[in-house]
């Protein structure tokens, strides 16, 4: 994972959330913050700091008697995020020989990008992802040990194409854990798109879903004319599958298939109500911009007191 990064981006919250803008979120509970939540009468122990001392003089009037008032604030929490990532074999592609994006060296840019953006915000952050051999649940805490992270981004690429789903059933069945509010950046290619119910699911929980598409712009979500040319191969296991040449025929079915996938995908997260993070490049400053545009996206959205 990149050791160091110079930037970061907000986290800005899908729905209006009362307290500071980025950094930590208002609780329901009382307790240390900055915003109101109400008054009350002064206790023994209170803080001197915390008097209303205007709306104690008012009281004191009224009452003919010294009476002293306390501001009660909301207590400001952290803000919790969960990366999960989509562990199906198609998320170990590409080689750096071939001409298509290292899926591997975008993802570890963006993990790298979550991570420098939670410690900015004093986020606590959290890992899922659903191998071949069951689950990886880190529940969020300060921060993700960097070993922790090396070790997963290293692991099999072995999932099946229920992967995403399996994981947002063990989020599902761990609600303390991700409470409403959560951000949850899904990292996928999403080459298997898991079904809407998916979304749904986590929509339906109160989470901030962030999906996040890892995907090569030109032979992935489109298809080139490449008819007669000798293309490098890799099947699913990421191994050198040799060359093949396309008909056009075979070029122009591949391109539908891709453009109606992407297609597909936009528009369930369209009804989901959920905005994509397209990271179509291994460059930092690249995977920077994805996520720096999808924050002004969100701000603009709610200046505009939209969803």
């Amino acid at each position: 994972m990149t050791a160091t990064r110079r930037r970061t981006f907000p986290l800005v919250p899908r729905r209006p959330l009362a307290g500071t803008v980025f950094g930590t979120q208002r609780s329901l509970r009382r307790g240390p913050g900055s915003d109101i939540a109400g008054t009350r009468p002064y206790r023994p122990g209170d803080r001197l700091s915390s008097i209303d001392w205007f709306a104690s003089a008012r009281l004191s009037a009224a009452s003919g008697g010294d009476e002293f008032v306390v501001r009660q604030t909301y207590a400001e929490d952290a803000p919790r995020i969960v990366v999960v990532l989509d562990r199906r074999p198609s998320m170990a592609l590409y080689d750096d020989a071939l001409p298509f994006l290292s899926k591997p060296r975008a993802v570890r840019e963006i993990v790298a990008a979550v991570v420098s953006s939670a410690r900015a915000a004093r986020a606590e952050i959290g890992w899922l992802e659903a191998p071949a051999d069951g689950i990886t649940w880190l529940p969020p805490r300060n921060t993700l040990p960097a070993p922790f992270v090396e070790r997963r981004l290293a692991a099999p690429a072995d999932g099946g194409d229920d992967s995403l789903a399996r994981a947002v059933d063990h989020l599902t069945r761990h609600p303390t854990e991700a409470p409403q509010g959560t951000f949850v950046f899904v990292v996928s290619d999403f080459l298997a798109p898991p079904p809407p119910s998916v979304w749904r699911a986590m929509v339906g929980r109160g989470v901030d879903v962030v999906p996040v598409a890892v995907r090569d712009p030109v032979w992935e979500t489109s298809f080139p004319d490449v008819a007669g040319v000798l293309l490098p191969f890799a099947g699913p296991d990421g191994r050198d599958g040799g060359g093949v040449r396309l008909s056009r025929g075979e070029v122009a079915d591949r391109r539908a298939a891709n453009e109606r996938r992407a297609a597909r995908l936009a528009e369930d997260l369209r009804r989901a109500g959920l905005d994509l993070v397209a990271v179509d490049s291994a460059d930092p400053v690249a995977v920077d911009a994805a996520f720096a545009a999808w924050a002004a996206r969100r701000r603009l959205l709610r200046r505009r007191g939209g969803r």
